[in-house]
């Protein structure tokens, strides 16, 4: 939730309600073009608990439209680490396609103090799931935390990329879904873009 809010406002708020379930959505500027982005910040983690099944659905239902995770994980908390890799393989049967994105991070990299997870540790689990591992500072570095947003989105952005080129076989610029002017010249430039390579 402090990683959303983060890159959402470019504050840091130390106090929050974690896990709302909330639903954003956000411009995002990513080479040279806008980009519209929803972030869903989960109901919930995969725990052993009374309301397990009830998590579990509600994030089923997070997990299905999203086509890039970032799985969150404290240094200063292992339990919250030892729950990376159940979500991973949770959301590994929703999206079965190994292509979608999947993004481990360690936050609260300033606690070092504190630290619970070592940084090879993170860097292990996320070598064993195929996945890219960051350590970040929510409270201490805005642009960190916008650079794992960044990098998520240019990772979707390409899965999507190669998945319109596929559909492009049929027709050279495929119809919009609403009237939208900037979709409509984003998909012309890259019609034109595929033709030239």
């Amino acid at each position: 939730s402090a990683v959303i809010v983060r890159f959402l406002t470019k504050r840091f708020i130390g106090d929050y309600e974690p896990n709302t379930g909330n639903l954003y959505s956000r411009l995002v500027h990513l080479d040279g073009d806008h980009v519209a982005v929803q972030i869903q910040d989960t109901p919930g983690c995969i725990q052993v608990q009374e309301d397990c099944v009830q998590v579990l659905d509600s994030l089923s239902r997070c997990v299905k439209w999203a086509e890039g995770f970032l799985l969150v994980y404290s240094i200063t908390d292992y339990s919250s680490y030892q729950s990376i890799q159940p979500l991973y393989q949770h959301i590994r049967k929703v999206h079965p396609d190994a292509r979608t994105p999947i993004i481990i991070v360690g936050n609260k990299a300033d606690l070092l103090h504190a630290r619970q997870v070592q940084a090879k540790e993170g860097l292990q689990l996320a070598n064993e799931l195929g996945s890219l591992f960051l350590e970040i500072s929510t409270s201490e570095d805005s642009q960190g935390v916008c650079d794992v947003f960044q990098y998520l989105c240019k990772e979707v952005s390409k899965l999507q990329h190669a998945g319109s080129t596929d559909r492009r076989r049929s027709s050279i610029i495929p119809r919009p879904k609403s009237p939208n002017m900037q979709d409509l010249k984003r998909r012309f430039k890259q019609a034109l873009s595929s033709k030239v390579k």
